[in-house]
């Protein structure tokens, strides 16, 4: 199989002039990523690294951070890519956890430099204590990318992914969105985050052009709109942090985006609110939500038709399988659910993990379909989804999102959900606080419309008509500020609670 890099190389030979990077109002033709490439793997190959273990990369979005990948993808030599936002102490456990040799970067303030540098003594690269887990159980062979978890729930995981998997991804993604030559995509989100397997590596691989986002300006509404109007963009994926942002600066200047011809949903629950001005936002796209996670990459995909009639659903559909997925949903006792129902999702997708490299951790998250298929490795998504007569999804909730509110099972999700189908409502977080009653109970911050006259009083009626008298937040406090957010623009629920846990100390 001809892999990403080959592809790439062979469009920088066939169009060396052709555009492959937009940065900084800046183009990066194809010859130029190349040749920044060819350097960054002579410095690979001469550095004497040991051919059987893999490098870190600590690189913040560049075209040498792009570069730099290329080089290892070019090397056939398996890297870790984890987010650099992370604190110095867990970026060593992970390097650690990877058997990287070697911690490498793209050198300067701004990654302009064409030489690479090793973080420190390269004898004390990755000075942690933490054990090895290389190679994966599976072998080392084809492994390229290794991407990590958010981390949620502690360290995050190491995700290894086989070259064939994130080659059958990008083929997919390219034929799906219409992605080559001429094509321009916008990236948003950071270098380590798998929406880059869509944004950056099926784009240059099949020779269109990736429009950067700073993420220093990653919030910047101002910024995010001349990016995509002046690169005159085609494809956009993104949280729905960015569309919020790009809404807000239409509405003050009366702009739309014409050019942008597929616009996708992705990694959080976009507001019926953002979702319903979307078409007059891009009056010539089509319109998508996708469903995916890092272990197994894009699952499902929705597209919208009807936002121009007004025909918005309160709970966006994660849609149906992509070619080649399978899927199970266990109930709450355990057997499959056959026809409509809810449960827990598991997936199997051609793109996945075979599973995390410290594979202590394999057991709660995948194994063999419970039914029979045993040579197929299922995910266990964590996801609650409820199955509909006409067979898309929807996301319900997280099975950790659930929490006991005297005695009934509640999720915080469906409560939040409920919440932001008010048109006031511009984003909101729902958390279980402690309660010496009830053990625990609900709270709702909530961010509004700026000019909203809406109330408690009013957003309980709202919620009255749509969640059970256990569902409904016992408190709710509005804010102004917008709410904290995750690297990838989701709400930062544990931030919220975090931040709600001391002022009640800082009043106790």
């Amino acid at each position: 199989m001809t892999g990403l890099y080959d592809h790439f190389a062979a469009h920088a030979d066939r169009s060396p002039e052709a555009p492959a990077l937009i940065w900084e109002g800046e183009t990066i033709s194809y010859g130029e990523l190349h040749a920044m490439a060819e350097e960054a793997h002579a410095e690979l190959d001469g550095a004497n690294l040991p051919e059987d273990r893999p490098v870190g990369l600590r690189a913040r979005k560049s075209p040498r951070a792009i570069a730099l990948v290329l080089a290892a993808l070019r090397s056939n030599r398996p890297f870790l890519l984890p987010s650099v936002e992370l604190a110095p102490e867990t970026l060593a456990k992970l390097f650690a956890q990877a058997g990287a040799s070697r911690v490498l970067e793209p050198h300067g303030p701004r990654s302009e430099s064409t030489s690479l540098r090793a973080i420190g003594d390269p004898s004390a690269d990755i000075d942690s204590d933490e054990p090895s887990h290389w190679p994966p159980a599976e072998g080392a062979d084809g492994v390229s990318f290794m991407l990590t978890t958010s981390g949620s729930t502690g360290l995050p995981k190491v995700v290894p992914l086989p070259a064939e998997a994130v080659d059958r991804f990008t083929d997919w993604a390219a034929e799906q969105f219409e992605i080559g030559p001429g094509r321009v995509v916008a990236n948003y989100a950071p270098l380590n985050f798998d929406l880059c397997l869509l944004d950056i590596w099926t784009t240059l691989k099949h020779g269109g052009t990736v429009a950067l986002v700073d993420q220093d300006k990653a919030t910047q509404s101002a910024y995010l709109a001349e990016l995509v109007d002046g690169a005159k963009v085609d494809v956009l994926q993104a949280v729905p942090m960015l569309y919020r942002l790009l809404l807000d600066v239409a509405r003050e200047a009366s702009r739309d985006f014409p050019n942008v011809k597929h616009v996708i949903t992705t990694g959080d629950k976009i507001p019926p609110s953002t979702l319903e001005a979307l078409p007059e936002l891009f009056p010539n796209a089509r319109f998508y939500n996708i469903y995916g996670c890092t272990e197994t990459n894009d699952s499902f995909i929705h597209e919208f038709e009807g936002l121009a009639d007004g025909d918005v659903p309160a709970n966006v559909p994660i849609g149906k399988p992509l070619p080649g997925v399978k899927t199970l949903i266990l109930t709450e006792d355990g057997p499959a659910l056959e026809g409509t129902g809810t449960g827990e999702l598991l997936v199997w997708t051609p793109f996945q993990t075979r599973g995390y490299l410290n594979t202590s951790l394999n057991a709660e998250k995948f194994g063999a379909h419970p039914l029979g298929e045993p040579e197929l490795t299922y995910y266990r998504s964590g996801d609650i989804v409820q199955v509909h007569e006409n067979g898309t999804l929807t996301l319900e909730g997280r099975a950790d999102f659930y929490v006991k509110v005297r005695g009934v099972r509640v999720s915080t999700q469906v409560v939040e959900q409920a919440i932001l189908e008010h048109p006031d409502v511009v984003e909101c977080a729902v958390v279980a606080v402690p309660d010496e009653l009830a053990g625990k109970k609900l709270h709702a911050v909530i961010r509004r419309e700026p000019d909203s006259k809406l109330n408690s009083l009013t957003l309980r009626k709202h919620c009255a008509e749509r969640l059970a008298r256990t569902e409904m937040p016992s408190t709710i406090e509005f804010v102004t500020e917008p709410l904290p957010k995750t690297s990838t623009g989701k709400v930062d629920r544990k931030r919220v609670l975090a931040q709600l846990e001391e002022m009640s100390h800082a009043h106790g």
